[in-house]
């Protein structure tokens, strides 16, 4: 009890950023002091429901010596299985409130607000019902007989001590009428959490120190040395010109200027009335990323925020993003010997070559030093490595429930999305988040499933006062008010929040400080200008490959993008057979993890900015992608194809054509090539109505596309007009997505009847998003019984967990190698960096090298193997290949894979399908 009590105190004042003391410090008369002293007493008091029989009958020689002090108790075995009615948390709460309403004279109401903190602090604060159980069995709380006042006493003893111990006798007057809000609930719950984390570690709280002698003080110094947390990031706000901050922050071009949107951004950061939520819409390659981190760091220093989380749509923007995080961080001042730490949140973040190099550098033993001051050798191979000054992967900040702790952390939105997900420990994600600059990236990019998700944590994130930065280039100006009411805590339909939805501006900027009304600014663009010009295109593969090798005639870059693997295989196939192969790439999702991050990075490499790719850049090119050119790659092409999707994600396409630019007007590009054109296609056009392909319809719905084609027809059909960017963005946005216009009958007639279907669809993933999506902040002063009641247990970034907050059925992932003649199991025999190739022993652990290439193939399955009858044939014909040897902990990178089997040609049958893979065309599905 003295061990987690002095932890947190520890933790308090070296390690909580000061954004969390504060608002727990707000809610209590004597502010900071009473907050410390408050967190510091219930770490001490949480585990006082080992005092119990429930408890104590576990280790029959411990409960002897309990027994012979007069605590007499039954058996576990006599017990049977009401013990664990009991459990040690829930039944430390009715102590500690049993305690506060009989000696101090509190109500049952306010002594639950504060005993909630002891009864959740293993992850799941308990409900009425649960409570209730425990008071219909006294036996658990006190052996009932001559030993009942044995056991009152003791107890007592032990509260009444740590009321004293802690210094907080002389509070609990002014306390009782303390309403704690449920966010202060939760936040001191988490940090109960990690202060019983670390005192429970016996590598720094040995059971049976050798230094017998040392006081509790130097027991607890020792640990804290041993664990070397780092502490918060603690930023002073940066003063000057907009010019010189982003000049010391960033790798800006030669000559770059700071764009109006950039500026502006700076300035709200500065000028807002309270750090609170800022979204930023502007047109691709205005530099949004920069502005956030920019306005991050402003509004850490106004807030006290002790770090960022960047939070991006996918696993590949993710990595992108956190290299570039770091670079920020690197540049930022910072004293000499400063450190923080940092994390790269997915599932298959040791993958990442930057982010493992940290975990490498920062290895160390989590031991407690010596009480002399002495301390170990952080060794790794034989060799000391010396911690980073900067930048450091902290050794205990790991794993699914800790790692999130970390200052600075760029993942995947899931791991935003699952603080509004019922889970255990989900005070701890809570804690995490509401100590940082939270930063939204692609906000567009999330469909009505996980905004359900979204909106409630940006309610909680509003409770904790986080300074919240949502980055979008295309956001429906209904979606930007329904960002700023859930942020804000209002309902839906505030007339406050009515300019909102009315505002078409672009490129816009909207706040929203706690206590304050929207404030919104329009920027004026950067400068630069375009046009694209529209055109309708068949969906005809014969027509495309005639008509692109007429447009490559004089040479040139082209980007096709279709809405499903199969289209972006099928078109490949036919242009290969006109253009050549040597003409033809492809680029999508079904690829192993390392073929993919070659893909990406071979396509910035050829056809990224002017003076980056040189000579790399492709005479003549056409590259056929899935939606995974859409959004952070800085690719530029001549001419753009694709398929009919919906407005927001076609501009995003666009962003790719004529990204930089080439020359004076574009001379640099081929002759007919310089006016930037996008044929639409992937749908027949031929009809009154467009009539999208059964594919597209599949992955975006037919209302949507629809939706898309009717705000595209002033730019396909009569005068077609170019779309001008940036000035069109907003208007075709708001169009697609706002009021319906009055729709010609046969519009009208196939617009209803896909908006039928979409809305019972929208529905549909309303209700089901909202059975485990936490609740509403509380009332004030209500306890947080049954918080995560009835919820998912514990939520990761696996499948699985991703399946809870996106609208996906859970995906199958294998890991993919390559049977030899002989029957040896290889790695794919392409691989880059000596990893190709490599033996895979069945007898031994595989060498780390070859296992973690083994890891690097991982691949999801597509859609067929998400039917349950499918994925359960395939999941039983995959675990026939089940190697012992690599299910050990020695083989982490192995150990619970599902290992799908390549033979020589890299084909194999799996649950009635044929499976063909290639370096090339990634992998193609066909039916057995």
């Amino acid at each position: 009890m003295e061990d987690s009590a002095a932890l947190t105190g520890l933790l308090w004042d070296e390690w909580l950023p000061a954004s969390v003391r504060n608002v727990i410090a707000e809610a209590l008369p004597q502010r900071h002091a009473d907050a410390r002293a408050l967190a510091v007493w219930l770490a001490g008091v949480h585990d006082i429901g080992k005092a119990t029989p429930a408890f104590a009958c576990q280790v029959d020689s411990l409960a002897d010596c309990m027994r012979s002090a007069g605590l007499e108790m039954k058996t576990s075995r006599q017990f049977g299985l009401d013990r664990k009615l009991a459990p040690h948390g829930l039944a430390g709460q009715a102590l500690l409130g049993e305690w506060l309403e009989e000696q101090q004279g509190w109500t049952g109401r306010q002594a639950a607000q504060f005993a909630i903190v002891v009864g959740g602090h293993h992850g799941v604060p308990p409900d009425h019902h649960q409570l209730k159980d425990v008071y219909d069995h006294p036996e658990l709380l006190r052996a009932p007989g001559v030993s009942e006042p044995v056991w009152r006493q003791t107890q007592k003893a032990l509260l009444e001590g740590c009321a004293d111990a802690f210094g907080v006798r002389g509070r609990l007057g002014e306390w009782q009428r303390v309403k704690l809000p449920q966010p202060v609930q939760v936040l001191l719950s988490g940090l109960v959490i990690v202060a019983d984390w670390i005192a429970s570690n016996p590598d720094l709280f040995p059971y049976f120190p050798e230094a017998a002698s040392c006081s509790g003080a130097e027991r607890v110094a020792a640990a804290w040395r041993g664990l070397q947390l780092p502490p918060p990031w603690q930023v002073r706000e940066p003063e000057g010109e907009v010019e010189g901050l982003f000049a010391s922050r960033f790798d800006l071009p030669a000559g770059a200027r700071v764009r109006p949107v950039q500026e502006a951004a700076v300035r709200l950061a500065r000028t807002m009335p309270k750090p609170g939520l800022l979204m930023v819409e502007a047109p691709m390659g205005e530099g949004k990323t920069e502005a956030a981190l920019a306005a991050a760091e402003i509004l850490a220093a106004r807030s006290g925020a002790g770090g960022v989380f960047f939070a991006l749509p996918t696993m590949a923007t993710g990595n992108a993003m956190f290299s570039r995080v770091v670079e920020w961080l690197e540049k930022l001042p910072a004293e000499e010997g400063t450190q923080v730490s940092v994390l790269l949140a997915h599932s298959k973040a040791a993958l990442n070559e930057k982010f493992a190099g940290l975990e490498r550098a920062s290895r160390r033993s989590i031991a407690a030093v010596d009480v002399d001051g002495g301390s170990e050798d952080s060794r790794h191979d034989g060799e000391r490595v010396a911690a980073s000054a900067e930048l450091v992967a902290h050794q205990w900040l790991r794993g699914r429930k800790k790692a999130m702790l970390s200052s600075f952390v760029a993942g995947t939105v899931d791991q935003l999305l699952f603080a509004g997900l019922k889970s255990r420990h989900l005070a701890l994600r809570h804690l995490a988040v509401a100590g940082k600059v939270v930063v939204i990236d692609e906000a567009h990019a999330y469909d009505a499933f996980m905004n359900v998700y979204l909106d409630r944590v940006l309610s909680w994130l509003g409770a904790y006062r986080v300074p919240v930065v949502v980055l979008s280039a295309t956001l429906p100006a209904q979606r930007r008010r329904e960002l700023a009411e859930a942020y804000a805590g209002v309902r839906a339909g505030d007339v406050a929040f009515d300019a909102l939805a009315r505002s078409a501006a672009y490129p816009l900027l909207t706040a929203v400080a706690p206590g304050h009304g929207p404030l919104v600014v329009a920027p004026e663009a950067s400068g630069r200008e375009g046009c694209v010009l529209l055109e309708e295109f068949d969906d005809d593969l014969g027509l495309l490959a005639e008509r692109l090798e007429a447009e490559l005639e004089g040479g040139g870059c082209v980007l096709v993008v279709r809405n499903t693997v199969k289209r972006v295989l099928d078109t490949a196939r036919v242009l290969r057979q006109r253009l050549g192969d040597a003409q033809v790439t492809v680029a999508h999702s079904a690829f192993v993890d390392l073929d993919r991050a070659a893909n990406d990075a071979a396509l910035v490499d050829r056809f990224g900015p002017p003076g980056k790719t040189g000579d790399r850049r492709p005479t003549k090119h056409v590259v056929v992608a899935s939606q995974v050119a859409e959004q952070s790659l800085d690719v530029d092409f001549d001419l753009l194809v694709s398929d009919l999707c919906p407005v927001d994600l076609l501009l995003q396409r666009m962003g790719r054509l004529h990204r930089h630019q080439r020359g004076e007007l574009e001379c640099e590009r081929p002759e007919r090539l310089q006016v930037a054109r996008c044929l639409v296609t992937g749908a027949d056009w031929s009809g009154p109505v467009a009539v999208p392909v059964r594919g597209s319809v599949a992955v975006y719905g037919a209302y949507a596309l629809l939706r898309s084609a009717g705000a595209l027809v002033p730019h396909l059909q009569g005068e077609r007009r170019a779309v001008r960017l940036p000035q069109d963005i907003s208007v075709l946005v708001q169009s697609a997505y706002g009021p319906e216009p009055a729709w010609s009958v046969p519009w009208a007639a196939a617009v209803d009847a896909a908006r039928r279907r979409h809305e019972a669809n929208r529905a549909d993933q309303v209700e089901r998003a909202g059975h485990f999506r936490l609740g509403e902040v509380g009332r004030v002063g209500r306890p947080l019984f049954g918080w995560v009641a009835a919820g998912v247990g514990d939520a990761d970034d696996s499948r699985a967990g991703r399946a809870q907050v996106r609208d996906s059925r859970e995906s199958l992932e294998v890991v993919v190698v390559q049977r030899r003649d002989d029957g040896s199991l290889a790695t794919l025999p392409w691989l880059s960096k000596g990893r190709g190739g490599l033996e895979l022993a069945v007898d031994r652990v595989p060498s780390a090298r070859a296992a973690k290439a083994v890891a690097g193939c991982g691949l999801r399955l597509p859609i067929q193997f998400s039917d349950p009858k499918v994925m359960g044939q395939a999941i039983a014909e995959l675990e026939e290949l089940y190697v012992p040897a690599w299910q050990v902990k020695e083989s982490h990178w192995l150990a619970g894979q599902l290992i799908l089997a390549l033979d020589g040609d890299c084909q194999c049958l799996l649950a009635g399908y044929a499976l063909r893979y290639s370096q090339r065309d990634g992998l193609e599905v066909t039916r057995a």
